[in-house]
Protein backbone atom coordinates (compact mmCIF):
# COMPACT_ATOMS: atom_id res chain seq x y z
CA UNK A 1 0.00 0.00 0.00
CA UNK A 2 1.07 3.57 -0.61
CA UNK A 3 1.33 6.17 2.15
CA UNK A 4 -1.84 7.85 0.85
CA UNK A 5 -3.74 4.54 0.90
CA UNK A 6 -2.54 3.84 4.42
CA UNK A 7 -3.60 7.31 5.59
CA UNK A 8 -7.05 6.78 4.08
CA UNK A 9 -7.26 3.46 5.91
CA UNK A 10 -6.16 5.17 9.13
CA UNK A 11 -8.87 7.82 8.73
CA UNK A 12 -11.52 5.10 8.31
CA UNK A 13 -10.27 3.33 11.44
CA UNK A 14 -10.39 6.60 13.38
CA UNK A 15 -13.95 7.27 12.21
CA UNK A 16 -14.89 3.76 13.35
CA UNK A 17 -13.23 4.38 16.73
CA UNK A 18 -15.28 7.54 17.20
CA UNK A 19 -18.53 5.71 16.40
CA UNK A 20 -17.65 2.85 18.76
CA UNK A 21 -16.78 5.28 21.55
CA UNK A 22 -20.11 7.07 21.08
CA UNK A 23 -21.88 3.70 21.28
CA UNK A 24 -20.23 2.83 24.60
CA UNK A 25 -17.89 0.21 23.17
CA UNK A 26 -14.53 1.21 24.67
CA UNK A 27 -12.87 -2.09 23.72
CA UNK A 28 -13.81 -1.66 20.07
CA UNK A 29 -12.82 2.01 20.19
CA UNK A 30 -9.39 1.07 21.58
CA UNK A 31 -8.85 -1.44 18.81
CA UNK A 32 -9.80 0.90 15.98
CA UNK A 33 -7.93 3.89 17.48
CA UNK A 34 -4.79 1.78 17.77
CA UNK A 35 -5.06 0.57 14.18
CA UNK A 36 -5.60 4.16 13.01
CA UNK A 37 -2.26 4.99 14.65
CA UNK A 38 -0.69 1.80 13.31
CA UNK A 39 -1.59 2.54 9.69
CA UNK A 40 -0.70 6.23 9.99
CA UNK A 41 2.67 5.15 11.37
CA UNK A 42 3.21 2.79 8.46
CA UNK A 43 2.42 5.66 6.08
CA UNK A 44 4.86 7.95 7.87
CA UNK A 45 7.65 5.40 7.81
CA UNK A 46 7.09 4.68 4.13
CA UNK A 47 7.22 8.40 3.36
CA UNK A 48 10.71 8.46 4.88
CA UNK A 49 11.80 5.37 2.95
CA UNK A 50 11.91 3.29 6.15
CA UNK A 51 10.75 -0.32 6.36
CA UNK A 52 7.06 -0.54 7.23
CA UNK A 53 6.10 -3.94 5.88
CA UNK A 54 2.98 -5.45 7.43
CA UNK A 55 4.84 -8.66 8.23
CA UNK A 56 6.93 -6.85 10.81
CA UNK A 57 5.89 -7.03 14.45
CA UNK A 58 3.76 -4.39 16.14
CA UNK A 59 6.56 -3.69 18.60
CA UNK A 60 9.00 -3.38 15.71
CA UNK A 61 6.79 -0.78 14.06
CA UNK A 62 6.50 1.17 17.31
CA UNK A 63 10.29 1.04 17.71
CA UNK A 64 10.79 2.27 14.14
CA UNK A 65 8.31 5.09 14.75
CA UNK A 66 10.20 6.11 17.86
CA UNK A 67 13.52 6.07 16.04
CA UNK A 68 12.49 7.85 12.84
CA UNK A 69 9.83 10.23 14.13
CA UNK A 70 10.05 10.77 17.89
CA UNK A 71 13.79 10.68 18.59
CA UNK A 72 14.47 12.71 15.46
CA UNK A 73 12.18 15.45 16.78
CA UNK A 74 9.70 15.24 13.90
CA UNK A 75 6.86 14.66 16.36
CA UNK A 76 6.54 15.37 20.09
CA UNK A 77 7.48 12.75 22.66
CA UNK A 78 3.87 12.79 23.85
CA UNK A 79 2.78 11.28 20.53
CA UNK A 80 5.21 8.40 20.96
CA UNK A 81 3.89 7.80 24.46
CA UNK A 82 0.31 7.91 23.18
CA UNK A 83 1.11 5.26 20.56
CA UNK A 84 2.62 3.00 23.23
CA UNK A 85 -0.40 3.55 25.49
CA UNK A 86 -2.79 2.79 22.63
CA UNK A 87 -0.90 -0.45 21.94
CA UNK A 88 -1.17 -1.47 25.60
CA UNK A 89 -4.88 -0.64 25.70
CA UNK A 90 -5.54 -2.58 22.51
CA UNK A 91 -3.92 -5.66 24.01
CA UNK A 92 -6.06 -5.32 27.14
CA UNK A 93 -9.21 -4.74 25.10
CA UNK A 94 -8.61 -7.53 22.60
CA UNK A 95 -7.10 -10.30 24.70
CA UNK A 96 -7.74 -10.00 28.43
CA UNK A 97 -11.46 -9.49 28.70
CA UNK A 98 -10.70 -6.83 31.29
CA UNK A 99 -13.09 -3.91 31.20
CA UNK A 100 -11.60 -0.81 29.67
CA UNK A 101 -12.18 2.38 31.61
CA UNK A 102 -14.56 4.61 29.70
CA UNK A 103 -12.14 7.53 30.09
CA UNK A 104 -9.67 5.97 27.66
CA UNK A 105 -11.88 6.94 24.79
CA UNK A 106 -10.23 10.34 24.98
CA UNK A 107 -7.47 8.81 22.84
CA UNK A 108 -10.04 8.68 20.09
Amino acid sequence: MTPDELLAKARRALASAEVLAERDDPEGACNRAYYAMFDATRAGLLSLGADARPGKSHSGLITAFSLHWVKSGRVPLALGKAFNRAADLRLLADYTGSPIDERITVIV
